[in-house]
This record gives C-alpha cells, sequence and structure tokens, in this order.
C-alpha cells in the first residue's frame, strides 16, 4: 500500500510481507507508461504495486524500522533503472522554462514571482521557485533554500517554515506570512537540485533519471543550474547581488559542500580554468544539519539521557546504545574508518549500523523532529493534498505530481554512504573564506539535536574558534522575549533556539508569533551583522 507523506523530509519505510504478485518489474513499467501517459509519477505507482516499503513521510528515512537506514529493498533500485527514459516534457538544455506571477502563494501586490525549471540537459530538469524581495528587490540579497532528505523537496521549506505563505492546518489552503523570509530577500526554493547530475527523477517538482548519490555530485549540479539561471535576462540583474544557500537537516552536508564548491569555481574562473559566472557566495545558514558526524552521534546519547523537556529512553536503552558506541568494531571505530578511507562499503556500514543500535532505539517513542510530542506528531501540516491539486499544478508550471521525498534518491546516497562524510572541512574552508555563516539549532529537535550540532561547532577549526571557545552563551532575545542562547566569533554565529523542532521557523515561542524568532536571525545576518538581542 502506497501512504502519502506527512509533511516532513525524509520518508518512512516500513518492511512488508512479500505478498505473491503477477506483476513483474518489466511489466509493471509498460503498464504505468500506459496508464500514466509517460509521467515522473510512475515510479510512484510502481511503488503501489510491487512488493516493496510503504512509504511515509518524515525528513529522514525510516528503513525496515531503522530511522536512516540502509537496506532499501533492490527491487526500487531496478524500477529506478527502467524508468530512467520517463521524460514528461519538450526540455530547452540550458535554458530556464518560467511560469510568470501564477498569484500562487505570494499575493503581496506587485511582488514579482516566476516558477519552472531550469533544464541541465534534455533529461535533466530542475523545478525552482522564485520570489522577489518584498523590500529594494533590485538591491536585496538572493538567497537559496534547500532542504534535506537526502531526497526531499524544497517545498517543505517554502510552505512549512519561511516562505511568503505557510500551509494552513487544514493543508487544503495558505495564509500569507508575515514573517517571510523574503521581508528581507529575493527568495527562491529549488526542490532537489542536490538530486540531479545525469537524469533525476521524481523529487518535487523535478524530472529526470536518478543518479546522483553524494553531495559533492548534487554540487555540481547547482553550480549548473546557476549558471543557466543567471543567464536568464529576467534573472541576469542579480548576478552582482549578494548570495546565500539557507538549509537544513542533510543540509549540514549540502550547505558546506555546495558553498566551498562554489567558492572554488570562482576561483577556477578568476585563474582562466573555469569557464562561467561568478557567484557572489556572502553567506550561508545551516539549521539542525548533519555535518560530521563522529562529533556528533554521541549527541543522540546525552539527549536522550538529557534535554530541557524529559529523557527520551530508559537507562538501559541509553547504556546500550553507549556500548555501540565505544566498543571495538562499534559505531565510533566505523565512522572513523569512514573518514580515512571514505570507501563506499565501509561508509555505508557505519550508517547502517550507527543507525540501527544508537540513533533509533535512543529515540523512543517521542517524535524525533519534535520531542514534546509522541510520534508521530502532525505538525506542521501536511502539503501533498495542497501540492497535488492539478490546478495548482498548471498555474505554477508544474510537470509531474509532487512527492515530498524520493526513496530512490535516498538508496542512492545510501549505497555510497555520503551520510557518514565528513563536511566540517568544507565548512571551515567556507568560514575562514570570510563567508559570514550562522548554524542554528531548535532545542526541542532529537533527530540533529543541538547536543550534536554544538560538539560540531566546538570541534570547529577556524581563525575564529579560539575566540568563539572564550565566549560564553548569551541569552538571545527577540522583542525582549528570551528565545534562545547564542554566539559570535567574527563572522561566525551559533544560535539555539527555545522550543522549536526540526523546522526552526515552524515553530513560536512565548509571545512571538510563528517564525517571528527565525526571521531575527536571518535578517541580521542577511544585513552583514552578527547575531544580537532587540
Amino acid at each position: 500500500m502506497y501512504i502519502l507523506p506527512r509533511g516532513r523530509q525524509h520518508p518512512q519505510l516500513v518492511s512488508t510481507a512479500a505478498s505473491p504478485t503477477p506483476t513483474s518489474p518489466h511489466a509493471a513499467l509498460t503498464r504505468a507508461r500506459t496508464t500514466m501517459h509517460l509521467r515522473p509519477t510512475v515510479f510512484t505507482w510502481l511503488l503501489a504495486v510491487l512488493p516493496v516499503a510503504t512509504v511515509l513521510g518524515a525528513q529522514i528515512p525510516v528503513v525496515e524500522n531503522v530511522i536512516g537506514g540502509t537496506a532499501v529493498e533492490a527491487i526500487i533500485h531496478e524500477a529506478k533503472l527502467n524508468i530512467a527514459s520517463v521524460q514528461p516534457a519538450a526540455t530547452t538544455p540550458g535554458k530556464l522554462r518560467v511560469t510568470e506571477n501564477s498569484g500562487v502563494c505570494e499575493t503581496t501586490e506587485g511582488v514579482y514571482q516566476a516558477s519552472g525549471y531550469g533544464d541541465l540537459t534534455a533529461h535533466e530538469s530542475i523545478f525552482f521557485w522564485f520570489f522577489e524581495a518584498r523590500n529594494n528587490p533590485d538591491s536585496a540579497p538572493l538567497s537559496v533554500w534547500l532542504n534535506g532528505g537526502p531526497g526531499s523537496s524544497s517545498m517543505i521549506g517554502l510552505f512549512q517554515e519561511n516562505g511568503p505563505c505557510r500551509i494552513n492546518n487544514d493543508s487544503s489552503d495558505v495564509s500569507l506570512s508575515p514573517n517571510s523570509w523574503n521581508e528581507v530577500s529575493n527568495m527562491w526554493a529549488l526542490i532537489d537540485i542536490r538530486l540531479y547530475i545525469d537524469q533525476p527523477v521524481g523529487v518535487g517538482f523535478s524530472h529526470g533519471t536518478m543518479s546522483v548519490g553524494t553531495s559533492q555530485q548534487a554540487a555540481s549540479d547547482f553550480w549548473t543550474f546557476l549558471q543557466i539561471f543567471f543567464a536568464d535576462e529576467r534573472f541576469s540583474k542579480y548576478q552582482q547581488n549578494d548570495f546565500a544557500i539557507w538549509t537544513e537537516s542533510y543540509g549540514g552536508h549540502y550547505g558546506p559542500t555546495f558553498a566551498a564548491y562554489l567558492l572554488e569555481q570562482n576561483a577556477g574562473i578568476a585563474n582562466g580554468t573555469v569557464t562561467g559566472t561568478p557567484i557572489n557566495l556572502k553567506f550561508l545558514g545551516v539549521g539542525d544539519g548533519l555535518t560530521d558526524p563522529l562529533s556528533q552521534y554521541p549527541g543522540y546519547i546525552s539527549y536522550a539521557a538529557s534535554n530541557p523537556y524529559h529523557a527520551l529512553v530508559s537507562s538501559s536503552t541509553i547504556s546500550s546504545a553507549n556500548t555501540s558506541w565505544s566498543k571495538s568494531g562499534g559505531c565510533k571505530d566505523l565512522i572513523t574508518s569512514c573518514y580515512n578511507t571514505s570507501n563506499t562499503t565501509t561508509c555505508s556500514k557505519a550508517q547502517s549500523f550507527c543507525n540501527a543500535n544508537i540513533l533509533s532505539p535512543l529515540a523512543g517513542d517521542w517524535d524525533v523532529y519534535y520531542v514534546l510530542t509522541e510520534n508521530p506528531d502532525p505538525y506542521p501540516p501536511d502539503l501533498n493534498s495542497y501540492l497535488s491539486d492539478s490546478n495548482l499544478m498548471g498555474k505554477i508550471g508544474a510537470e509531474n505530481d509532487w512527492e515530498e521525498t524520493n526513496i530512490v534518491v535516498y538508496s542512492n546516497f545510501a549505497e555510497t554512504g555520503d551520510w557518514m562524510h565528513n563536511s566540517r572541512p568544507n565548512l571551515e574552508t567556507v568560514i575562514n573564506a570570510g563567508v559570514r555563516t550562522l548554524v542554528y539549532d531548535g532545542d526541542a529537535d532529537y533527530i540533529l539535536n543541538y547536543n550534536g550540532v554544538e560538539a560540531m561547532v566546538d570541534a570547529l577549526q577556524t581563525e575564529f574558534s579560539d575566540e568563539y571557545a572564550q565566549q560564553e552563551f548569551a541569552n538571545y532575545t527577540v522583542k525582549g522575549v528570551a528565545t534562545g542562547l547564542f554566539k559570535n566569533a567574527g563572522t561566525f554565529s551559533y544560535v539555539r533556539i527555545f522550543g522549536a523542532g526540526h523546522e526552526v521557523p515552524a515553530y513560536t515561542w512565548g509571545s512571538l508569533s510563528t517564525g517571528e524568532a527565525a526571521l531575527q536571525f536571518f535578517s541580521q545576518i542577511m544585513s552583514n551583522s552578527s547575531l544580537s538581542s532587540t
């Protein structure tokens, strides 16, 4: 049975009995092509008819009851190969196909928006949605938002977190958001650009063949898309504007890797070894991110035992996880080996073992994205019914049914072991290059909890690290409301937000409105300032 996602960035895969079926993958593909008119939702249909896992919504996949597991059914890979050539529309390689001013989401009078596709090749199409700044759009910085997964749609951030509108609780419509991040920046949401190297399929509204399996590969396609975007006459005027990457969750890999790659390409353009338009990268924001697993995994143990709200599991479960971390050949040794070798098998094994023996059991019965509720938490509201509406899709130029998270793309990353790679060196490179950087976290998030994130930050080796280590946490206030704790050191900042789950801008605290605290730290960073209380 296929179950629609529930509004997170990672699918949940629950093992099901393999009931007999007369439908082979090839026969299913043939039938799907006939009934689905060559649309890339063939894969969704295949999941419905083949004896594979059930897909539920979330930001970090649950595979056979393991959060972030790796044992994805082999038939998914066969299905991926079978439908690789499915393409729903004529493409324009190296160009954008744009629908302007659809009237969807951003209803502020006079604010320009555009959505559509950047065609990397005849079989690689990346969906994007651009929103002009509500104030001073010509001079405002240009910000990209990327959600995590790996394999999740950035519509999550657009409609649940920081976009011009926010999904209503009944999931049927949206309301204009006063705390949208395009109050201060030209915002655009890319649908899982991290997925596209050859022909990505099924992530968000994007389509093509699914082949991306590492953050570095995704960075290359990200660069290519930006070249196409800035070459378009509608958007070339933004080439000189300050540029920012904001991301969360698996974005702890994507953000540093993408930013470091942009800097590398810029250097190549400067010395004549690369042809292209330099990207004026000035800012990087990473929320609740997976960056340095070796530093971060002990955080699951400490957070599960003691956090601002309640213990998540029993002391015996904590003890078992401690053993799994420290024993010979355990999680610590496996991640260390992955760091030292970058071997695909070793890194994938580290992900499988650590998530089965530490991350998953320590979650207990609490929602991993917001520990104040039992699993599963229905908030933020589901996006499926809204984004699956054919009328809306027509207005924004979407060419295929929306999928919150693509399990095939996730499986590509699981196979390479990219999860357990260390992106901290890239983050250090970006910070030392003068890019103003913010790392932020919600203190009610378990899945990428502040204990682990703060350990990663403490492990950073940058020109500001000594200064950072000497600082004490200060209260971060918003309109006089104590909203979190923060530190600044040079052009680097960190903030922990009270009462926020994994999607920090989706929450409120005290007398503040939803997303108000997040808008303050976003605005401060984007004005090239350190964090400060108000």
